[in-house]
């Protein structure tokens, strides 16, 4: 039975699959959409790096594709709301999640084509991350909407749970194929004693059949949607008013999240700056593979590759357990101090990865602390759309991740520079660059971001009232 209006209670990390169990027919379709794309994307997207060196890409190149990446996230949202606006939603989501099946198919099929590989896998960027395009702002309005003021971050980890579901199950499966299909080689250039990485041949095979798991995935989230979703309720919008509407919706912006957002764009710049090269760092720069005799299961050895994919799955399952604790702990505490938790977790993460030693419960450890950055992402949502007029929710989030996100555009670029070295023809070497360095840097960068938004940050008004 539907809720009455009015009715509430507090939201709690099971909501989601409580609608999905029940059957409700639009939260169980665009339920399986969102966990099948997140699930291919998952897969995929975190291994991209390592495909494209295997491909014979460079550090620079890679940093290249990250800040491609970057330029996507900040144009998609606009324009992807005013196609869904223009054509309903039904069909909307039906073009980008086709989109997406077509940019898995792309990089599944580029090693084929030789020399065009490697941009190939910039053009497959261009159709794989369509899905992202439907309904950032309009989530955030709907929580806004939906929960009472001083639960909002309880609210947002209740949507964050499902998503972030198959962000866990996503790694794990390609760790899963890398261990069944992939073979170790002695390609490996880590440190002494780690254990040896898989030859750029076998890292192409094995990806491939994880690219061929996430089309297939997209392709039934596709169907599932498009066959499924009930599309009587849609309602087509007017046409996007130009960038003047953008420019107002910036100017419109509550004045107590400017520090938020200059303290989180820093933050963000600095992840960006080597967060595709996380994957690089454990495969090859430390070469960090597990090798263990386990009960009943016996021996058990993973390549780097693999492992990599169990670190992220640690990595998962420690934000999708504290995130909910953490949301309520953010009603006695503030908002703030969670905020900045989880700001000095992506500050010192990078640091702290770098310079371990080749040891995989080491790594299984910094991953695990990693996972708390996510932990606060429900209380940094709440913070963001917790100062917009009620009906305002989605054109404030839509304004403050435009702004952040095209800042934070070139840093991948930076991180590939000061990573690999820059070499100029004629000119010879510019930058003499490093892991060590570009890592380093990134930390720099994020504490002073962290310390930025302690010093200048504002609490939410009932979550600071809560708290007196």
């Amino acid at each position: 039975m539907a809720r009455q209006a009015g009715e509430s209670r507090s939201p709690d990390a099971l909501d989601a699959f409580r609608q999905f169990f029940a059957l409700e027919r639009d939260v169980l379709v665009l339920s399986v959409a969102m966990f099948a794309f997140s699930l291919g994307f998952q897969m995929t997207s975190r291994y991209l790096a390592e495909y494209m060196i295997a491909l014979g890409a460079g550090t620079v190149v890679v940093g290249l594709y990250g800040t491609f990446s970057n330029v996507i996230s900040a144009v998609y949202p606009y324009p992807g709301g005013a196609v869904s606006d223009r054509i309903g939603s039904r069909y909307a989501l039906t073009l980008f999640g086709l989109l997406s099946t077509v940019g898995f198919a792309i990089w599944l099929v580029s090693p084929a084509f030789g020399a065009l590989a490697v941009p190939l896998v910039f053009v497959g960027l261009v159709f794989a991350q369509a899905w992202k395009s439907f309904g950032l702002g309009a989530t955030f309005a709907v929580v806004k909407q939906a929960v009472p003021p001083a639960r909002l971050a309880e609210g947002f980890a209740s949507t964050e749970t499902f998503r972030r579901t198959a962000f866990l199950i996503g790694p794990l499966l390609a760790a899963g194929i890398f261990a069944v299909v992939g073979t170790n080689g002695t390609s490996g250039a880590g440190r002494a004693g780690a254990t040896a990485s898989m030859t750029n041949t076998a890292m192409i095979e094995a990806f491939s059949s994880v690219l061929a798991v996430a089309v297939v995935f997209a392709a039934l989230g596709t169907l599932a949607q498009h066959l499924l979703y009930d599309s009587e309720g849609d309602t087509l919008g007017a046409a996007f008013e130009g960038f003047s509407q953008v420019a107002a919706d910036l100017r419109a912006l509550p004045p107590e999240l400017r520090p938020l957002l200059i303290s989180d764009t820093l933050v963000r710049f600095a992840n960006g700056m080597v967060y595709v090269f996380f994957v690089i760092v454990v495969t090859r720069f430390l070469g960090v593979g597990f090798s263990a005799d386990l009960p009943i299961v016996g021996s058990v050895t993973l390549s780097p590759q693999a492992y990599f994919g169990v670190l992220l799955g640690i990595e998962m399952a420690v934000a999708l357990a504290s995130m909910v604790p953490v949301a309520r702990l953010a009603r006695r505490v503030g908002l703030k101090p969670v905020v900045a938790l989880g700001f000095a977790v992506y500050a010192v993460f990078p640091a702290l990865l770098v310079t371990a030693p080749a040891d995989a419960g080491v790594l299984a450890l910094l991953f695990a602390v990693s996972g708390l950055r996510f932990a606060g992402l429900p209380a940094h949502k709440a913070l963001v759309v917790g100062p917009a007029e009620r009906d305002a929710g989605g054109r404030v989030t839509g304004s403050y991740y435009l702004v952040r996100n095209v800042v934070v555009t070139p840093s991948a670029a930076l991180g590939g520079v000061i990573y690999g070295g820059l070499a100029l023809p004629g000119v010879g070497q510019v930058i003499a660059g490093s892991p060590t360095l570009a890592f380093g840097a990134a930390t720099v960068i994020g504490l002073l971001g962290t310390g930025y938004f302690l010093v200048r940050g504002e609490e939410f008004g009932p979550y600071a009232s809560d708290n007196e």
